[in-house]
């Protein structure tokens, strides 16, 4: 295990920054605990002369937990349900899924 992989270990087991999900597969109702690092940021959209903001929900999971996620899976965070919309991106390292949510 490289420096960074642990390091990324320690972040999303840290009760202050990470949570527990839930994963269900859309294809096999396989189901599976993640452990995710949730962000809303802004999205930005511009359309002819005008500019939209809207709200969005972002999470990261290890590879190491979700190893193929797949856009329409169901995602449970507490008592919320989101779809995975889009393809997940991983980053560079590939230690790390982005997914991009919308509620189910």
């Amino acid at each position: 295990m490289s420096v960074f992989a642990g390091a990324l270990d320690r972040l999303f087991t840290h009760a202050a920054l990470a949570e527990p999900a839930l994963w269900i597969s859309a294809g096999t109702s396989e189901e599976r605990p993640i452990r995710i690092i949730a962000r809303a940021p802004d999205r930005v959209t511009d359309f002819g002369a005008g500019r939209f903001v809207s709200d969005t929900t972002v999470v990261d999971v290890r590879v190491a937990d979700l190893p193929a996620p797949r856009p329409r899976d169901l995602i449970v965070i507490g008592t919320e349900s989101f779809l995975i919309q889009g393809e997940p991106l991983r980053d560079r390292e590939r230690l790390i899924w982005t997914l991009d949510l919308r509620p189910a």
